[in-house]
């Protein structure tokens, strides 16, 4: 449990970096997401979870 939240710690250090240092990108991000088809976001997380679990499974591997 200790894991788990250090690391949604992480999350939200990253984007508040990114909406605290940077909203007019985060603007620009959150319009293009919204013109996106609703089957390239389903890829880009699916991608996104098997990027993650390899680096959690290689650095605790």
């Amino acid at each position: 449990m200790h894991d788990f939240l250090a690391a949604m710690g992480l999350v939200l250090v990253f984007e508040g970096l990114v909406y605290g240092g940077f909203p007019s990108l985060a603007r620009r991000l959150a319009a293009e997401v919204l013109a996106m088809p609703e089957n390239w976001l389903r890829v880009a997380g699916l991608v996104s979870i098997a990027a993650g679990l390899a680096i959690v499974w290689a650095v605790r591997g």
